[in-house]
């Protein structure tokens, strides 16, 4: 048998086997803890982002809680500090610690470029982000003092769940079949003007509806007060061809930004008119 013939069949073997785990845990939320030698390696790293990437494309919702150790402790050297341990606990004094912050932040940008260069939204956040995690001093083994380390109390889940939603409503909001603002494209189409949301007007949109607790249902209450106006101020001139809607007028901070001909995007609206 040709070999690229059994290593299709031996993929599709395995997501037959898959199937069963799929189908039970889709839209279930999934940890991912990764760290220690996975992250040095720069394939192995590769591999397992593809993974978590394919278990968000097959309905899961993945969090993955990364470490950076290793590469800490080699930045920490590069500053010409050695790193220090009390019974197995990095000692962290004010300067590791802001090494450390910059570090972790490089390895968490990273991930999510190499999420979203597979074609699928990743956020990066920190246990500082909204009060993520709460934390009491924590000392060794032997009672001595460690610095900045800390035994974690609490998390504040909602960070992360709210996140996880707005992605949802944004899908809602944006999918080719289905969506909200494809509907009021075909409306404003019948006017021949070309209707478009930019990214963080769609944000702005989540957010809102996140901040409302109305959840899928009430975005099209939300969306049919954003339009309302617009959809019914388009300047009457024949040569307006487009219409953009902005995190400002979605935040009711602005007005509609119309295309002319072609000619850069500018607000045709009057105070008059407004």
């Amino acid at each position: 048998m040709d070999q690229d013939m059994q290593q299709y069949l031996d993929k599709a073997e395995v997501l037959i086997e898959a199937l069963t785990y799929i189908q039970r845990f889709n839209r279930k939320i999934i940890v991912v803890k990764y760290g220690g030698s996975a992250m040095l390696d720069e394939e192995l790293q590769k591999n397992v982002i593809k993974d978590v990437t394919f278990l968000k494309l097959v309905g899961f919702k993945p969090i993955i809680v990364h470490g950076g150790g290793k590469e800490i402790s080699k930045w920490v050297s590069k500053a010409g500090m050695e790193p220090k341990f009390i019974d197995g606990l990095r000692v962290t004094d004010a300067e590791t610690m802001e090494i450390a912050e910059m570090v972790l932040n490089k390895v968490n940008k990273n991930l999510v470029r190499m999420v979203e260069e597979l074609g699928v939204r990743a956020i990066g956040v920190s246990g500082k982000d909204g009060g993520l995690l709460r934390v009491d001093k924590k000392l060794s083994m032997t009672g001595q003092d460690v610095g900045f380390v800390g035994d974690i109390k609490k998390v504040n889940a909602e960070v992360l769940l709210d996140l996880l939603d707005k992605e949802a409503l944004i899908r809602i909001l944006t999918e080719p079949k289905s969506s909200l603002v494809k509907q009021y494209q075909k409306l404003m189409e019948l006017d021949g003007v070309k209707l478009e949301f930019d990214k963080a007007a769609l944000d702005a949109i989540a957010e809102t509806s996140l901040a409302r607790k109305t959840g899928a249902r009430g975005l099209r209450a939300i969306m049919e007060d954003i339009m309302m106006d617009t959809m019914f101020r388009v300047p009457s001139d024949d040569t307006i061809k487009g219409c953009m809607i902005t995190k400002d007028v979605v935040e009711g901070k602005g007005q509609p930004l119309y295309e002319c001909d072609g000619e850069e995007r500018k607000s045709f609206l009057t105070s008059e008119s407004a």
